[in-house]
């Protein structure tokens, strides 16, 4: 499907699903609302799936990963050579993402969209790469237009194909040295926050690196001036490849009705593009934790989503997600194997 046809699919959820749901809740061995955000997340999970008693879903965590020609500005304490580095940690299964993913029970899904490496043939990465790297936003746009739609599409598409699969719950994860300073400007643009209000010290830089960093987003956003009104503007001019990819994974999980479960800050700033381009897949997203890199509150305050978990994480590669997704699991098993007071014959209150 083209990025038109699936803006155009994605349909609002399914509210009426939300009364019936929470009757079941209602109806289980426990005090009224006693699970309190498990109960939220499993009306939440039911209205985007249009089922009342869903199936425990099988999840993916989809991590993108991308290099950025802003990095050469020293906006990040680490080398670009670090993003393939992981990328093949990733494969060898030795990253945060893997160990938390096995905990959770969800598979891990490497998509190279944009890293400035060849990495040849390599078991298991799925290999969708748009260009080697953005360009320094700092001095010219991030990417043309049309390679912000193509790697829009691979998200969606792989989407799609995880949808045809059967899995029914989707996390978002990224790599990328740098990506904190694209996701910043994308904050900034479609939020309307001043730069220093949305930026943080991404991997660890210090108090002139950071105002190094904020500097060189105010010059972007001078130089460039995306339009907060057309989200594929923002993403050509101060955007990541990575982060257009997770706007297109989550554009076609929407419009196939799979949840997706928000990692943190460049997940957040994918999610913003996502719903600058359609904003009714704002209510197919649940957010997994609060990040510490302070633009993702503005993300989350803007999006009116409350995040499962506050545990001051900052990792990325969908390491929230995949605790997140651990939760939703949870959730739609307390909804659906927990028995009822009349199953159970329990006495109810008084």
């Amino acid at each position: 499907m083209t990025l038109q046809e699936v803006l155009a699919r994605i349909q609002p959820v399914e509210q009426a699903i939300a009364g019936q749901t929470q009757a079941r809740l209602d109806r289980l061995t426990k005090p009224l609302g006693s699970l309190g955000r498990l109960e939220e997340t499993a009306v939440r999970y039911a209205t985007i799936t249009g089922e009342v008693k869903p199936a425990v879903p099988r999840g993916v965590v989809f991590t993108f990963a991308a290099d950025h020609g802003v990095a050469t500005e020293g906006v990040s304490a680490y080398p670009r050579e670090v993003t393939p580095q992981m990328v093949l940690n990733f494969l060898r299964g030795g990253a945060g993402v893997n160990v938390l993913a096995r905990h959770a029970g969800v598979d891990v899904r490497v998509v190279d969209i944009g890293v400035a490496y060849d990495f040849g043939s390599v078991s298991g990465l799925i290999h969708k790469k748009v260009m080697a790297g953005t360009n320094n936003l700092l001095v010219e746009s991030a990417m043309s237009r049309d390679q912000a739609v193509q790697a829009l599409q691979v998200g969606i598409e792989l989407a799609t194909e995880a949808a045809r699969e059967g899995i029914g719950l989707i996390g978002t994860g990224e790599m990328g040295i740098g990506n904190t300073t694209p996701s910043a400007a994308i904050t900034a643009v479609m939020t309307g926050r001043p730069v220093a209000e949305v930026t943080g010290r991404g991997t660890g830089i210090d108090e002139a690196g950071h105002a190094r960093k904020v500097a060189v987003i105010e010059q972007a956003l001078d130089r460039h001036r995306p339009n907060r009104a057309d989200a594929i503007d923002a993403l050509v001019k101060v955007g990541g490849l990575e982060i257009a990819g997770l706007a297109g994974l989550i554009l076609g999980a929407a419009a196939r009705r799979v949840p997706v479960v928000l990692d943190g800050f460049i997940a957040g700033a994918a999610a913003l593009i996502a719903v600058g381009l359609q904003p009714l897949c704002r209510d197919y997203l649940i957010a997994s934790h609060r990040s510490v890199e302070r633009g993702h509150q503005a993300i989350l305050e803007h999006l009116s989503l409350k995040p499962l978990l506050d545990l001051d994480l900052r990792l990325g590669e969908g390491t929230g997600a995949c605790l997140g997704m651990s939760l939703v699991q949870a959730s739609i098993k307390i909804l659906t194997e927990m028995a009822t007071f009349e199953e159970a014959g329990v006495s109810q209150r008084d």
